[in-house]
Order: structure tokens, then C-alpha cells, then sequence
């Protein structure tokens, strides 16, 4: 795995502020399997920060969750470099919020389309 293919804590949304702010402020839309919610801003830092949600509510036992997970960051990781320029050369920070929305576990080849369409639309909304 190359450096560039990590997600370190950086590229983690953890703060609860930012958590808070982009769920009551932040643009949501939705391709399936994923419900997405984006917000934007300039400023002095660049970047992007992701966060990943499989609801208790569709997925009972942890480990079906924690499956997912590992697939929508797996996705990520791989994809994330068109998203990270983009917001560099614009010099905007980006935070994302995945919520897997559907009650079945779809293939990982699923996610990682759907994931391209994401980025596809957050790329075009700015």
C-alpha cells in the first residue's frame, strides 16, 4: 500500500462540532447504496475528511457493520486522490458523511461504483 492510499486520523472526520455542523448545515443527496452529506468551505486549511455510518437500525450484529465499513473505506482509499486534488487546487476543505442506507449487504464492486458517483457529484456541486 502506497503512503498516499492511508487514511490516517487526519482524514477522519472525529470532531463533534464538525460532525454536528455538516449533518444540520451540510448538502445531503443520495445514490444508492448511500446517503451522502457534503459541506464545503475556504479557509486557511485544505483537505478533506471523511466520516463512514452503517446504521444499527438496518444492520443488528457488529460484524455486518464493521463489513461494510471496511468496504466503504476500502473504496475510499482508492478513489480518494481525485477528491483530495480537487480540493486542494480549489483550496477548500471538504467534509463527507457516508451513511450506508440499504438493509442489504451489496458487493463491494457496488460500493466502489457508487462511491465514484459521489465524488463524481461533490466534485461537480462546487
Amino acid at each position: 500500500m502506497s503512503n498516499n492510499e492511508r487514511l490516517p486520523k487526519q482524514e477522519r472526520l472525529h470532531s463533534l462540532t464538525a460532525i454536528r455542523r455538516l449533518f444540520t448545515d451540510g448538502e445531503a443527496a443520495f445514490v444508492y447504496p448511500f446517503r451522502y452529506m457534503t459541506i464545503s468551505d475556504a479557509g486557511e486549511k485544505s483537505g478533506v475528511e471523511v466520516l463512514f455510518s452503517v446504521p444499527k437500525r438496518f444492520h443488528k450484529r457488529a460484524n455486518k457493520r464493521n463489513l461494510l465499513k471496511r468496504r466503504m473505506r476500502e473504496a475510499y482509499r482508492h478513489h480518494k486522490a481525485e477528491l483530495v486534488a480537487y480540493a486542494e487546487e480549489r483550496g477548500l476543505q471538504i467534509d463527507l458523511a457516508l451513511v450506508y442506507t440499504s438493509k442489504d449487504i451489496v458487493s463491494y464492486k457496488s460500493i466502489e461504483n457508487a462511491f465514484c458517483k459521489v465524488l463524481e457529484r461533490v466534485a461537480k456541486r462546487d
